[in-house]
């Protein structure tokens, strides 16, 4: 039985058009915000439910952070990225990403598709502000 692609609506085109060009890393709530001055009628339970969609469409990219709400990002290359343990942001990490480590992982029997990295520490900021205050 052959599985249908979700309806586009306005909500979706919506949500998606408010991550585009976005490298904040937005989290649900963020774009709930944005997206609920266009649409006043918008629920926060559809923006997640649409950022779901979008996610396992391969439109955006959901990146788990710890203890936090998940963030979305609009670039849907393979990538790597970094969360502030300070200040909570997540930026991109443009650095080559490791194949080898797919190859790796095949050559134990596994097959890969690719992989998640996210670095974990303090950015420029957050650490340039931790050593003027010791």
């Amino acid at each position: 039985m052959k599985q249908s692609l979700p309806r586009v609506t306005k909500q979706r085109k919506a949500i998606f058009s408010a991550l585009q060009g976005d490298v904040s890393h937005p989290t649900a709530d963020e774009i709930y915000q944005r997206v609920k001055r266009r649409l006043p009628h918008l629920s926060l339970a559809t923006v997640y439910r649409n950022l779901k969609l979008l996610a396992q469409e391969g439109l955006i990219l959901e990146i788990s952070t710890p203890d936090g709400p998940n963030r979305y990002d609009p670039q849907t290359h393979q990538h790597y990225h970094f969360f502030c343990e300070r200040c909570e942001r997540v930026y991109d990490v443009e650095i080559p990403v490791q194949a080898q480590l797919n190859r790796e992982l095949s050559r134990q029997g596994f097959s890969v598709r690719s992989h998640e990295t996210v670095f974990y520490g303090l950015c420029r900021s957050c650490f340039k502000a931790a050593n003027l205050s010791s």
